[in-house]
C-alpha cells in the first residue's frame, strides 16, 4: 500500500482531500456463529472477471464476481500508478482471500461462501459509491449473506 507522503502531486492532495463521511445509520447486528454464516467478499481492489469491462477513474459501481472464478480469470483494472499490484500477481488471495475462505469452509469454521462476491474501486469517494452499496445489498441479501469480509485495498 501507497504512503500517503510517499504518492506524487495532484493525487496526494486529491486523496488527502476527501472528506471521511458519517452515515447517519451505522447497522450493528449480532448473528450465529462463524461456523454456520454465509459469507461473501466486498474488496476496493478494482477486480473483474477478465470478460467485463475494466473500472474507470473514480467509478462508484461494482464488479460481480463468481464464486467459482479461477484465479487466471480475475483481472485488476486499478488505475493508479502509485497502486503496487505486486501481490495480487504473486498470489491473489492478497486483495481477494478466497482461496482460503474455502479452505475455513472445507474445515468447518465457516458456514459457506457466497454464490457471488463484489469489488468496488479503490481510491474512489465513498459517497460515489454509497448508492450502488444499497443495490448490493439486495443482491447479498438475495444470496442468503450474512456475514461479509471487507477488503480494503
Amino acid at each position: 500500500m501507497a504512503r500517503l507522503d510517499r504518492i506524487p502531486e495532484p493525487m496526494r492532495s486529491l486523496i488527502a482531500g476527501l472528506e471521511c463521511p458519517n452515515f447517519k445509520n451505522q447497522p450493528w447486528m449480532e448473528g450465529p456463529p462463524l461456523s454456520r454464516r454465509r459469507v461473501a467478499i466486498v474488496s476496493t481492489a478494482g477486480l473483474h472477471r477478465r470478460d467485463d469491462r475494466p473500472f474507470t477513474f473514480m467509478a462508484g459501481d461494482y464488479r460481480i464476481i463468481p464464486g467459482d472464478i479461477k484465479t487466471n480469470d480475475l483481472v485488476m483494472s486499478h488505475t493508479s500508478t502509485n497502486f503496487d499490484r505486486t501481490g495480487f500477481q504473486q498470489d491473489w488471495n492478497v486483495v481477494f482471500p478466497l482461496d482460503r475462505l474455502r479452505e475455513l469452509t472445507d474445515r468447518g469454521f465457516i458456514g459457506s461462501l457466497a454464490d457471488f462476491h463484489y469489488s468496488f474501486m479503490g481510491a474512489t469517494d465513498p459517497k460515489l459509491m454509497e448508492p450502488t452499496t444499497r443495490d448490493l445489498v439486495r443482491l447479498l441479501k438475495k444470496d442468503r449473506v450474512d456475514a461479509i469480509l471487507l477488503v480494503p485495498v
